[in-house]
């Protein structure tokens, strides 16, 4: 599996712009597969609307807006931080009004999607963002949007890519979205067979997706208690606390006044929670 690396790195180090722009200049792109991933491709020719509104986070070169676009494909958004891929976007597609090309923050992009497609997005995240990744993926969905792709189904000793497990992602998705499926891969590549989960969720549109930073927090101990206060919250359908302890991502069936968290983590005053606005 040693071609899905970029580079190796710690979590720790930022995952910027210059980063990923210096893998693009350096040509240290592993996880580029130069064409569109069978199982997106297998997956794209379900779908039956050609006008549903599609983004494809972190794009890179995004072989797969090309198979869209071929396939007659009308109302496709991409997006990357790095300044390279998007320039070649650009002038591939130069004369094609069915494609928007953003350089930018995908966590600062504004939005409203049908489908959201995840390729090697998610795993270049730090795992530390990943309760920041699920409340963003909520908010820039349709209220019957989905997300759907592929997410890797083993761990790496450092990264990009960060690996996980479906135990993990079900944990971390739960209630703020239906599973609709999450299976491992059928037509992955060779290199990456039986290490890949196909995914397709559907957006919860009942539920109040929130993300919050908290401060406190310095082992997993404090974090399970935590967890499990907030959890037993009368509304409260999920809790997920980031890797480094400083987000904390709740779901609930209604919107829950800062006063009451802030009250239910008060027995040890270093707890402070505060509201992250979309």
């Amino acid at each position: 599996m040693s071609e899905l690396k970029c580079c190796v790195v710690s979590c720790d180090k930022p995952l910027d712009a210059s980063y990923w722009e210096s893998q693009y200049e350096a040509k240290t792109t592993g996880w580029d597969l130069g064409k569109v991933s069978p199982p997106i491709q297998t997956y794209v020719d379900t779908i039956a609307n050609k006008n549903c509104g599609i983004l494809i986070p972190g794009c890179g070169n995004s072989y797969e807006a090309e198979y869209l676009l071929e396939q007659g494909f009308t109302n496709l958004t991409v997006i990357d931080i790095a300044p390279t891929p998007m320039a070649v976007l650009k002038e591939k597609f130069k004369n094609n009004p069915n494609i928007q090309i953003i350089l930018g923050d995908f966590f600062e992009h504004k939005g409203n999607y049908d489908l959201v497609l995840e390729q090697t997005f998610f795993c270049a995240l730090p795992p530390t963002m990943r309760q920041k990744y699920v409340w963003k993926m909520h908010q820039l969905l349709a209220d019957e949007g989905i997300l759907a792709g592929l997410l890797f189904n083993r761990m790496f000793e450092s990264g990009p890519p960060f690996g996980g497990s479906k135990e993990e992602y079900e944990l971390l998705f739960t209630a703020a979205f239906d599973f609709l499926k999450m299976d491992v891969s059928e037509n992955s590549i060779a290199p990456r067979a039986n290490s890949e989960l196909f995914f397709e969720l559907k957006k919860n549109n009942q539920v109040v997706v929130n993300l919050y930073e908290f401060y406190g927090i310095t082992c997993s101990d404090c974090m399970e208690t935590i967890t499990k206060k907030l959890a037993g919250i009368d509304c409260v359908l999920n809790v997920s606390i980031s890797s480094n302890f400083a987000e904390v991502l709740i779901v609930s069936k209604n919107e829950i006044a800062i006063e009451v968290l802030q009250d239910v983590i008060s027995y040890d005053e270093k707890y402070k929670i505060k509201k992250i606005n979309p």
